[in-house]
């Protein structure tokens, strides 16, 4: 009989003892009861078992977050009122001439003085601190940290729910529908390098509507932020949600969770420029019938940076719709990563879900991994897919030549409407206006200008 050996194990890279000695540390200061200390450390034993992902490890195969973790700072700790307003005041404000509600973060750290709490309450929404809420040992708590099925591997996700300490809860009462955006700021205190975790929990109630906005910004080389945002959406619930992520030389892994009730609709937008390696996740889950997401991404990279657009949709009930439309702009050495996948459960019959990745290829060097799946076992369906990569239109770029547009200008015209077609899908206009500044910086530092 053929012997088979058995497989061999992998030693534990520096980054991941770190991460074993710093849980080992921390989770006896972190919030919450003995149930929330059980998650915490079903989570850690999931990470101690698989390690960080790696090139083998399917869902990250394009993604070596091993290879590129060579170390990790410590844990962010609460900053004091001088770090905060230095976070705040040194990289702007990107939604400033959007008329917003605002919620402030700090290296993870939710600080509520300086967020518009008393506005919120007026409105029928109720506000508080991750960190107040698990320290209170409320039967909400376990809650709090929940991971849906369609997350329940992920290595990321899994190293949120061990470490995170602070973020923020969100609760809209039923039929209530925000008079103006909310705006969830992410900030850096520093560049000082720190491994900076928050959870955001968003709950929409029975028919409420509201736009959320999470604007993550700042940090310096070697520091990690690990985000997770989870939206629940109840029955009728209406959400416009966008995420600008804009940060310094770190690591950014964002999380976003969503689930449907019946009847619920969602507007879902990245927009991704900054980290020198990032990944966003997205994993959204039909729960109730009649359901609807669009879900959006803008992606620029450039230089030696990498950035990952992942997502998985579960069409677990019937008549639902999902559609997905994807734009990356790569340029330099940088490289770009979409993998998305709709999955139609046997029970999801009348499921309509269609998805797109394109990508703009902006130098020979540039390099884009597109991987675009459907996994369908019900039969009465209508699904597609669809994955382009190519350099500006030479046809597009003599036109505007040829009326004297210069050829960096005329580039610049092409890539912001490549990207505009995806931004506009997010139909807050408001919004939307502010995002596509951040395109505009982004394109004024390709071509050399100041911005």
């Amino acid at each position: 009989m053929a012997t088979v050996a058995a497989p061999a194990k992998t030693a534990r890279t520096p980054a991941e003892t770190a991460l074993a000695a710093r849980f080992a540390e921390a989770r006896g200061r972190l919030p919450g009861d003995a149930t929330v200390t059980s998650l915490r450390e079903e989570a850690f034993a999931r990470f101690e078992r698989q390690g960080l992902p790696h090139r083998r490890v399917e869902d990250w195969k394009y993604s070596d977050l091993r290879a590129r973790l060579k170390s990790t700072a410590p844990l962010a700790p609460r900053p004091d009122a001088g770090e905060i307003e230095a976070a705040l005041a040194g990289a702007g404000d990107a939604f400033a001439a959007v008329a917003r509600h605002r919620l402030v973060l700090v290296d993870g750290w939710f600080v509520p003085e300086l967020s518009d709490m008393e506005g919120l309450r007026r409105e029928g929404v109720e506000v508080a601190g991750l960190a107040v809420l698990l320290a209170m040992d409320a039967p909400r708590d376990p809650d709090l940290l929940q991971v849906p099925a369609i997350a329940g591997d992920d290595i990321a996700v899994a190293l949120n729910t061990a470490f995170v300490a602070d973020g923020v809860v969100v609760s809209i009462a039923d039929g209530v529908a925000l008079s103006r955006p909310l705006e969830i700021v992410c900030a850096a205190a520093d560049d000082t390098p720190r491994e900076r975790v928050a959870r955001l929990v968003v709950d929409l109630g029975r028919d409420a509507v509201a736009t959320v906005v999470a604007d993550a910004f700042g940090g310096g080389a070697d520091s990690t932020t690990n985000l997770v945002i989870d939206y629940r959406l109840a029955d009728g619930a209406r959400l416009t949600a966008a995420h600008r992520q804009a940060e310094g030389p770190t690591v950014h892994l964002a999380s976003t969770f969503v689930r449907l009730g019946a009847r619920a609709e969602l507007r879902h937008l990245t927009v991704a420029a900054g980290s020198d390696f990032a990944r966003h996740q997205s994993f959204v889950s039909f729960a109730g019938e009649g359901s609807r997401a669009d879900l959006f991404g803008a992606t620029m990279v450039d230089g030696t940076r990498h950035i990952d657009q992942t997502l998985v949709v579960d069409h677990a009930v019937p008549g639902c719709k999902s559609t997905e439309l994807f734009k990356t702009a790569i340029d330099d050495r940088a490289t770009a990563v979409f993998q998305g996948r709709i999955h139609v459960r046997p029970d999801a019959q009348k499921t309509d879900g269609k998805m797109m990745s394109q990508a703009l290829l902006l130098s020979q060097e540039a390099q884009m991994a597109s991987k675009p799946e459907l996994e369908i076992f019900a039969d009465d369906v209508i699904c597609g897919h669809g994955a382009t990569s190519g350099q500006i239109d030479a046809t597009q770029l003599f036109y505007l030549m040829a009326r004297g547009v210069p050829r960096r200008e005329a580039e610049r015209l092409l890539i912001e409407a490549f990207l505009d077609e995806a931004i506009d899908g997010l139909g807050n206009e408001a919004v939307a206006g502010a995002l596509r500044r951040t395109v505009a910086a982004w394109l004024a530092g390709r071509a050399g200008e100041a911005t």
